[in-house]
């Protein structure tokens, strides 16, 4: 039961689950079909999280696939169909503060299923970016952007922490701080975003043993703490808040 893990444990079978790289290509001959098999295999969600403003396609005990064994998946590690708790705490932040977003251009990198850059949307970025490595992911976004009456935002699929940094005015990222090579690459990369064009940026986590003990931890100022509702914290065992911090690397 999900309510007994904890969430790394939680977070290491869902990685555990889906191993197969690129096995979502296989039957599966278009764009369409990837979004038929998004629509009838996750429950649209709206209460029981931090943002109730927002609905989401996402895995739920009532889907087959939540169940089902690993060999019956046709994709790899799902992500996108989970809301997690670092981003649901920087979506709550954007849409209880529109100012920090509004009239700018965003960057939500490794968006998952596009929570924040929905709510960056609706507090009226002037552009928005959903940036997710995974393709799966970019398909789910634009499905939730469409579902919260929304015109698809662009996604992109590229890996952009091993590029040169494009000029952001906000960079989001909620949850990425779960692997340390991935938080060194992310440290090196937003820093440079911020010395390059002086971009902000705003992260979202639960307070993540890779987080907590990262050299980025003492460059932080937090901005907002939420405490998790019951259902989140079931599914995010030893979890009760989430916390939004504004990267400050002259600290």
């Amino acid at each position: 039961m999900l309510t007994r893990l904890g969430v790394l444990g939680y977070m290491n079978i869902v990685k555990t689950l889906f191993t197969s790289t690129n096995r979502y290509l296989q039957g599966f001959a278009s764009d369409n079909d990837i979004k038929n098999f998004i629509i009838e295999n996750t429950e649209i969600v709206r209460k029981q999280n931090l943002t109730p403003e927002i609905h989401l396609r996402l895995f739920t005990p009532n889907c087959r696939f939540w169940h089902a064994r690993p060999e019956l998946w046709p994709f790899s590690d799902p992500f996108w169909a989970i809301y997690w708790p670092g981003g649901q705490a920087l979506s709550r932040y954007l849409l209880s503060n529109p100012g920090v977003s509004q009239g700018k251009k965003v960057l939500d990198l490794g968006c998952g299923c596009g929570a924040s850059a929905i709510a960056a949307k609706f507090c009226g970025a002037s552009h928005v970016v959903a940036n997710d490595i995974d393709p799966v992911a970019a398909i789910a976004t634009q499905l939730n952007c469409e579902l919260n009456g929304l015109n698809p935002l662009p996604c992109d699929t590229e890996n952009v922490i091993s590029s040169e940094p494009e000029e952001y005015d906000l960079i989001l990222l909620g949850d990425m701080f779960y692997e340390e090579a991935l938080a060194d690459s992310l440290h090196s990369w937003l820093n440079c975003c911020i010395q390059t064009h002086g971009t902000q940026v705003l992260i979202g986590d639960p307070g993540r043993a890779q987080f907590e003990g990262h050299g980025i931890r003492r460059l932080l100022r937090q901005e907002a703490q939420f405490e998790l509702p019951k259902a989140v914290r079931e599914e995010n065992y030893g979890l009760n808040c989430s916390t939004v911090w504004r990267y400050l690397p002259e600290l």
